[in-house]
């Protein structure tokens, strides 16, 4: 894969080829490739709680789930690795390997990805037609951020004992499933209590 230097442009051709042989994931923006940093083993946890539980309920349903490996078109000169996408079309692109119709994005927060997930995909994001709910999910404590199109993109909190409804494809899940096995400290908080009760 060919990394940009400064004032050096890669083309989406020499970027989408240089994927399918790359063992680094990058996002493309504008002319530049940007390397995906490697996950803690709780944005695993989370992304995967989120993957299994959108599976199993889309198990018999046009839409599905994809983790991490799918490339959102966000533009003509943007792609980016969701960390989970719901998808509820057979639209593919680009060999099959890039998308830009998904109807849910996930993003879980690193502190190297904070401002681009909430800022600069944000923005990318809720211009995509299809898109109906972008969520943002906390790592080191515990809160879930669902920004839906049928509410104008206004951001909603969700904390643990807490529900969050997924209008787009008719599914409840609550917060702490999202966090199951995860070990920030208001997981660990909100089990000690569990068990006192």
């Amino acid at each position: 894969m060919p990394t940009a230097k400064k004032n050096d442009f890669i083309t989406v051709e020499e970027y989408l080829n240089g994927e399918l042989i790359s063992e680094v994931k990058h996002e493309y923006v504008d002319g530049q490739v940007f390397a995906m940093a490697g996950a803690t083993p709780d944005h695993g946890r989370i992304s995967s709680n989120i993957n299994r539980i959108l599976g199993n309920h889309l198990i018999d349903n046009p839409c599905e789930p994809f983790i991490s490996d799918m490339k959102v078109k966000t533009s003509i000169s943007k792609y980016r690795y969701p960390d989970v996408l719901v998808i509820c079309d057979d639209n593919f692109i680009e060999n099959g390997n890039v998308t830009e119709t998904p109807t849910i994005i996930v993003e879980v927060l690193s502190k190297s990805t904070r401002k681009t997930d909430e800022r600069d995909k944000l923005l990318e994001y809720i211009n995509l037609p299809t898109l109906k709910e972008y969520v943002i999910v906390e790592q080191y404590c515990a809160d879930v951020t669902v920004y839906r199109r049928s509410e104008k993109w206004f951001p909603k909190h969700y904390f643990l004992g807490e529900n969050i409804h997924f209008e787009s494809i008719d599914l409840t899940l609550s917060v702490e499933e999202i966090y199951h096995r995860v070990k920030n400290e208001d997981m660990i908080d909100f089990l000690k209590n569990q068990n006192k009760q």
